[in-house]
């Protein structure tokens, strides 16, 4: 409490509202710390599968984004509690690790966490929680490599990947045109894949007047006159001393542009600007020049044509000279756009992939949308087994783990079935998200898996008229499939064992 006064000069009492709260700890910090986390869950519960709504967001600029990316929703929310973050970082691994799934995992750990709460009112302790659903979600990972299939792919043979692809699309806003991005996506990533070593570098994929047989000079170092490291005046009261001043930063232009035209280069390719006499002295010389190019577009140049970054003239060799068979300005669109092609590079393993829209917000999701067919290219090179989707493979990992609790005689067991109710969180939201009745859905999906013994069964969203996931060539990557259960079963783990919430202003 304190003593104040207003502009009159009136007193009045400020009563701190520190003193009125409590610090949560226990079973209420627990629950507090899980309905923070289920709210996250909820809100991107409905932008789950193709048929999933999207959030419009407005940053503090007025910037606004509409997206249905787990990933960038939970980017670009405002979050102030920590339990809160903890499930942003959650996406923000998901998306680091595999790049697709960033929806499922947080509404795969909502569900959990739910499912946590349940078993904590009925006096189970949390540290029993946890260590069942980490010995159930070893089971659902196990049982994910059991019904995975092998997907056969080279660099002619690869529909299996534009299929994989295409999934992922399907739930972007881009999806009518899935089938051309998929494609795009895959041969921009198997131009870059070492398929020996199943390795795949992204960074060699960026989202961008003619000479033939050219030969570049890839410069790091400024068309200008060297400038001191110090401080300095120079006073010039002749114009004998101006026209030497003049003749002497022309000789320094002059020496720049010979020695680009001595090691042999048609091209010169600059990170920094040029000054106007050394623009002309390019233009006089008929040696044309690109300025204001970035770093690592320098970097994917260097690695296409075969030639070096140079940092200073005086190292300019026609060894370092990079080599293309084809450079052309282009000009497109109703702007009048201009960009730069090099073709026929030798080490042709830089791919750009350009990308124009109607407007800023699209030509963004479909950047991201792009980004997410990219990983999942890049993560069946990596290991080419698949899952089946639509749901079918949590419900064959529910069944499964419902099934090993059996073998569990203590309190874990009541975890272990817990986890495996969480696990139809995802089917359940796909066909609440496709206006299908969700609990008889997925009974009805669930049933028909163990009569008929096939894991391959799912939720119909798109209404194909079949529930095998086969048929309408569903798939996603095993590798994407077991980390978002790992990831959301750790984070859950973390979220259980909080027990108290401790700010700054409490002690």
């Amino acid at each position: 409490m304190a003593l104040a006064f207003d502009e009159f000069g009136r007193p009045f009492i400020i009563l701190k509202e520190q003193e009125q709260k409590s610090r949560l700890r226990g079973l209420d910090a627990q629950k507090a710390n899980i309905s923070a986390g289920k709210v996250v869950a909820r809100i991107l519960r409905t932008s789950l599968g193709p048929k999933g709504m999207d959030k419009m967001l407005q940053s503090p600029d007025g910037d606004v984004t509409i997206t249905n990316d787990g990933a960038t929703i939970l980017e670009q929310m405002d979050v102030d509690n920590q339990i809160a973050k903890l499930m942003v970082e959650l996406s923000r691994s998901q998306d680091y690790e595999i790049g697709d799934g960033t929806t499922g995992v947080v509404v795969m750990a909502g569900a959990l966490l739910e499912q946590a709460e349940r078993l904590l009112e009925r006096g189970i302790h949390p540290i029993r929680i946890a260590e069942g659903y980490e010995l159930a979600s070893r089971i659902a990972s196990e049982h994910l490599e059991h019904i995975a299939h092998k997907f056969e792919f080279g660099a002619t043979n690869f529909e299996p990947l534009v299929q994989t692809c295409m999934t992922t699309l399907s739930s972007k806003i881009v999806n009518r045109c899935k089938r051309n991005l998929a494609e795009i996506a895959v041969k921009a990533v198997l131009a870059v894949a070492d398929l020996e070593r199943k390795d795949v570098n992204l960074d060699l994929i960026k989202m961008p007047k003619q000479i033939e047989n050219a030969k570049i000079a890839i410069l790091t170092c400024p068309f200008e006159p060297p400038k001191p490291k110090t401080k300095h005046k120079v006073d010039i009261d002749t114009v004998e001393k101006f026209q030497t001043l003049r003749k002497q930063e022309q000789k320094y232009f002059d020496d720049m542009v010979q020695k680009c035209k001595d090691v042999g280069a048609t091209l010169v390719i600059c990170q920094w600007g040029f000054d106007d006499e050394a623009n002309h002295l390019l233009m006089h010389r008929n040696l044309p020049a690109v300025r204001w190019v970035g770093g690592v577009e320098l970097e994917l140049i260097a690695i296409a044509t075969g030639g070096r970054i140079v940092p200073r003239f005086q190292e300019l060799t026609p060894e370092k000279l990079g080599k293309a068979g084809l450079v052309r300005e282009k000009s497109f669109g109703t702007t009048k756009d201009r960009m730069l092609y090099i073709e026929h590079c030798a080490n042709s393993r830089a791919v750009t992939i350009f990308i124009r829209g109607g407007n800023k917000m699209i030509v963004e999701e479909t950047k991201r949308s792009l980004h997410d067919a990219l990983c999942v290219a890049r993560n069946l090179i990596r290991n080419n087994s698949i899952v089946y989707g639509g749901g079918s493979a949590e419900i064959a990992c529910s069944i499964a783990v419902e099934a090993a609790a059996d073998r569990y005689p203590g309190v874990e067991q009541y975890a272990i079935r817990a986890f495996a109710d969480a696990l139809d969180s995802v089917p359940m939201a796909l066909a609440e998200n496709s206006g299908l009745q969700p609990i008889e859905t997925l009974s009805a999906v669930k049933s028909q898996q163990i009569k008929e013994n096939n894991p391959h069964f799912g939720i119909d969203c798109n209404d194909i008229g079949t529930n095998d996931m086969r048929e309408q060539n569903v798939f996603e990557t095993l590798i994407g499939k077991q980390q978002q259960i790992l990831l959301a079963t750790q984070v859950v783990k973390m979220i259980l064992k909080i027990d108290d919430v401790i700010s700054p202003s409490d002690f």
